[in-house]
């Protein structure tokens, strides 16, 4: 085959895999949706009785998609009740177990995480769309390249939070480089903003902003909606 078609081939797989985990996030926002829905009980915002449940909807989802490292729910402060929890974030400890994730939400504070105003969150409450916000430094959890994905979801007709999960660059290397390593050239998985999240050769390093227009660079978008995900490559792979 030429570049081309393993390229196209490569193409086919990477959205296959990634649509699907779009899928299992969507499906995770409606199903916390759904149990807020029930246990608001017509209240406006969420209390801490409304969050029962939610921790096993984290569980399950991190038990069925072995991929994630962690998974969860953020909320708007909006929506939270005086006094309330704004996530539920479980994650997957080396040893296996599960485990709750604790951040630091205390204003001012060297390592305060102002979720409301990081991409992956802000991104979706925005535009009401799934999101990816990645490959970036998660120094406030597993401390890797970490890409995270999110969708938003709404209570009463009103947005309420987003739901999604983390996949550690270095799990998703073994089920994608396969696909990219099949491509003679030089090849990447990049996002929205042209940044390496995974590249089969030197060339393409991660984090990386990717330059546009070059003459022997192709490029193919993957067809999986909001998330703005291209494969690129080369005709030829460099050696460093």
């Amino acid at each position: 085959m030429n570049s081309t078609a393993e390229a196209t081939h490569a193409a086919d797989a990477l959205t296959s895999w990634l649509s699907g985990v779009s899928s299992e996030i969507n499906n995770l926002a409606k199903d916390v949706a759904a149990l807020l829905d029930r246990n608001l009980a017509g209240k406006a915002k969420v209390s801490r009785p409304a969050l029962t449940g939610l921790d096993e909807l984290s569980k399950q989802f991190l038990r069925k998609n072995t991929y994630a490292a962690g998974a969860g729910t953020f909320f708007a402060a909006a929506s939270v009740e005086e006094g309330g929890h704004a996530f539920e974030w479980w994650y997957r400890k080396e040893s296996g177990d599960l485990g709750r994730l604790d951040f630091d939400m205390t204003p001012g504070s060297a390592r305060y995480y102002d979720y409301e105003k990081l991409p992956f969150f802000s991104t979706a409450a925005a535009t009401g769309e799934q999101t990816v916000w990645g490959p970036y430094i998660d120094y406030s959890g597993c401390e890797q390249y970490i890409l995270t994905f999110m969708a938003p979801f709404s209570v009463q007709g009103h947005f309420t939070g987003v739901a999604g999960c983390d996949i550690r660059l270095t799990d998703l290397e073994p089920i994608i480089m396969p696909d990219l390593l099949l491509i003679p050239g030089d090849a990447a998985l990049v996002n929205a903003s042209n940044r390496v999240i995974l590249g089969n050769s030197g060339m393409y390093l991660v984090g990386e902003r990717i330059k546009a227009g070059s003459p022997d660079q192709h490029r193919i978008s993957l067809d999986i909606p909001h998330l703005g995900l291209s494969l690129i490559y080369t005709d030829t792979r460099h050696t460093f």
